[in-house]
């Protein structure tokens, strides 16, 4: 099998060769697990002129306590496409480095990218194979979002896809959130969005998006002034996907809070 490429989805090729090394394959003991294991919260996306917006916050809780503060829960999936993960932290991790290597995987089989809508499906699938974990309360549902190299008009290159828990895809129009604090943080994006908003302004959004969910949700965290802990923030456009740094991330946060100071209401 390791000598024979086979099929060009790694998730496939491990079926056969080490089907317990899934998340979806392994065996789970009776009874609800979901209070046994850290949660990570609340990530949203952006469609802008040129691109998309990413970003998520750093807070992961079990139960309620906050099990980790500085988890990072958006990723690049490949060169152009974003990922971020919401729901059981460990499997969501897990599942988010698979989807990684399965896009490598292929890309070194066929010698050619999937597309958007490609990565978008084969995501889809893995969350399907993690369903029964999902019933006894280990749900993992990622945010898939990257610039569409086939667009015919690069400012709408930027789409967004949510999942359900059944693996379902659906392509989102101009923003979406996910996680505990999502309903916040679609409200606040609600009022704000506008169609071609630049990538800046997009960062910006989110960032407060973010700091709203915070506000009403206690299993999200906001901006960490004195831990100096801020949400992490990317981007894919045509040059790729891009992870501002902690020192761009900390002036986008602190714009949005000394705001907030002057008018905690909006």
């Amino acid at each position: 099998m390791f000598t024979n490429a086979g099929t060009s989805s790694f998730t496939a090729f491990l079926s056969k060769v080490a089907p317990e090394m899934l998340p979806g394959r392994r065996p789970l003991p009776p009874g609800m697990a979901a209070d046994m294991a850290p949660h990570a919260t609340t990530i949203v996306a952006i469609a802008a002129a040129g691109g998309v917006v990413m970003a998520g916050d750093r807070r992961a809780t079990m139960g309620n306590l906050i099990a980790q503060r500085d988890i990072e829960k958006v990723h690049p999936a490949d060169a152009y496409s974003l990922v971020g993960i919401a729901g059981t932290a460990g499997i969501g991790i897990e599942l988010m480095r698979l989807f990684q290597v399965e896009l490598e995987h292929y890309e070194k089989i066929e010698g050619a990218m999937l597309s958007l809508d490609g990565k978008a499906n084969r995501l889809a699938s893995m969350i399907r194979g993690n369903l029964g974990a999902a019933m006894q309360g280990l749900a993992v549902i990622p945010l898939f979002a990257g610039f569409d190299l086939a667009a015919s008009d690069p400012t709408k290159a930027g789409r967004i896809f949510s999942f359900d828990v059944t693996g379902g895809p659906y392509e989102e129009t101009g923003y979406d959130a996910i996680g505990s604090g999502s309903l916040f943080a679609k409200s606040a994006l609600k009022k704000r969005f506008r169609a071609g908003l630049s990538i800046d302004v997009a960062m910006r959004l989110a960032v407060e998006a973010l700091y709203d969910a915070a506000d009403d949700d206690t299993a999200t965290g906001g901006p960490d002034l004195t831990r100096r802990i801020y949400p992490v923030v990317m981007t894919a456009t045509a040059e790729g996907t891009h992870r501002l740094t902690d020192a761009e991330t900390a002036t986008i946060a602190e714009g949005v809070v000394s705001g907030r100071m002057e008018n905690p209401g909006g």
